[in-house]
C-alpha cells in the first residue's frame, strides 16, 4: 500500500487472512465478501479492534447498502468527505461506486480539484452545500437546512449526516495509519493537487 508516509515503517503492517486470530478471522471473512480492497484499506486497521470493527461494519453495512438516502447522493456525500480529508483510499474506493450510482464524472472532477462542482443536479447541490457547511463550519444555517428539506425527509437527513460523519471516522483512521491506495494503483491526490 503506497502512501506519502512520514514514518519509516508502516504504523499498521498490512494483515493477511493467515495473520488473523480467532476473533479477527470471521470479521476478515465478512469483509472479503464485499471489499474491493480485501482486508486492506481501513479494514486491516479496524481489525486491530475486533469488537469495534464488528460494530463499525454493522453501521457501514446499513449506511452503504440499506440507507434511506438515494445511492447517488449517499456516494456523493462519501466523496465530499474523501475530498475534504484528501483521503487517498476513500477517493480510490468510492470513485467507481459514485460513477456507477450516477454522479457525473465532471462533478467528481470539479470536486477533486477542490472546486464547487458546476454541473451538479439540484439535489446534489443541496447535499454538497449541506455537507460542506456542516463539516467546515460545524453548523447548518436555516437556508441550507431548508434547501436539503426540499429533497430529503427527516430520516434521510439523519442518514446523510451519519454517513458523512462515519466517513470522517474512516478518513481519520486512514490518516492516522498513513494508509494509501493498493500497490500499483495511482494516488488519488498528488502533493501539488489543491
Amino acid at each position: 500500500w503506497t502512501t506519502p508516509a512520514k514514518s519509516q515503517s508502516p504504523r499498521f503492517p498490512l494483515l493477511t487472512m493467515a495473520d488473523l486470530n480467532d476473533q479477527q478471522r470471521p470479521i476478515g471473512e465478512r469483509i472479503m465478501k464485499f471489499s474491493r480492497a480485501g482486508i486492506g484499506g481501513p479494514y486491516h486497521i479496524m481489525l486491530r479492534s475486533p469488537e469495534g470493527a464488528t460494530r463499525m461494519l454493522d453501521l457501514l453495512d446499513y449506511l452503504r447498502f440499506h440507507s434511506s438516502v438515494p445511492v447517488r447522493l449517499n456516494e456523493f456525500a462519501i466523496m465530499i468527505q474523501g475530498r475534504l480529508w484528501r483521503s487517498q483510499m476513500e477517493w480510490w474506493g468510492h470513485y467507481p461506486l459514485a460513477l456507477k450510482a450516477g454522479v457525473s464524472p465532471d462533478v467528481l472532477a470539479d470536486l477533486k480539484a477542490n472546486r464547487r462542482p458546476a454541473g451538479m443536479k439540484p439535489d446534489e447541490a443541496a447535499v454538497y452545500d449541506f455537507c460542506m457547511e456542516l463539516y467546515t463550519t460545524h453548523k447548518v444555517s436555516d437556508p441550507t437546512y431548508a434547501r436539503i428539506k426540499q429533497y430529503l425527509n427527516d430520516q434521510q437527513i439523519v442518514d446523510l449526516t451519519t454517513v458523512s460523519g462515519t466517513y470522517v471516522a474512516v478518513a481519520s483512521l486512514l490518516a492516522m495509519a498513513e494508509q494509501g491506495v493498493p500497490p500499483g494503483q495511482p494516488v488519488s491526490f498528488g502533493p501539488n493537487d489543491p
